[in-house]
């Protein structure tokens, strides 16, 4: 989208914090992250993969990951949460989510490395997601998550959503929420920077 000038990613990088103060930098990924990206999918345990895609994979194949590095192609972005580990940048949590304008919703997707999961990075990330969809003009967030997911369900429950049956699918259940922050309002400054600037682009803002 032209209010988020996707030549100049970089300055919707946020930092975020675990549950014990941790940095953590979220940022859209980058054609450097291709090999990073596919190791950390590799490294998630097989359950993890599973709840992730709904089936059972090892690795992203050739088309998802080219899907997942297209960053704004068909309003679909790919975010990824990286700490320094032993003095490295690494991936400890991705989402993916998509912009539905005709709906006024923003579908999400996510999972965090299993050796750090329990550290709050899930809850961050997940508020920081909000930011994006108020941003966008969103008025509901939501995903789509197994019902054997006890981890995804208490998470989404706890940070405000509400459960509903999927449409197409009875192995899934789907979390909404309701969301109507006024851009002045949006806690994340990037964010809120983006917000206020779609509204002054806006036809029907006030000169």
């Amino acid at each position: 989208m032209s209010t988020l000038r996707l030549e100049d990613l970089k300055q919707y990088s946020d930092t975020l914090r675990t549950r014990h103060g941790e940095a953590l930098n979220v940022r859209f990924v980058e054609p450097r992250d291709t090999e990073e990206l596919q190791h950390y999918f590799r490294s998630l345990t097989t359950r993890s993969r599973y709840n992730r895609f709904f089936g059972a994979i090892s690795e992203l194949p050739k088309g998802l990951l080219s899907e997942f590095l297209d960053v704004g192609g068909r309003e679909r972005f790919t975010v990824v949460a990286t700490k320094l580990v032993d003095g490295f940048e690494t991936i400890v949590a991705e989402a993916r989510y998509a912009f539905h304008a005709e709906t006024a919703t923003l579908e999400f997707g996510l999972s965090v490395d299993d050796r750090w999961q329990g550290h709050g990075i899930a809850t961050a990330l997940m508020k920081n997601l909000e930011c994006r969809a108020d941003a966008l003009g969103a008025e509901h967030l939501f995903g789509d998550t197994l019902r054997a997911n006890d981890i995804m369900i208490s998470l989404a429950r706890k940070s405000g959503f509400t459960f509903v049956n999927h449409p197409d699918d009875w192995k899934l259940v789907r979390f909404d929420k309701e969301i109507s922050v006024a851009p002045k309002d949006i806690p994340c400054a990037s964010w809120r920077l983006a917000a206020l600037s779609r509204q002054a682009e806006s036809p029907s803002a006030s000169a």
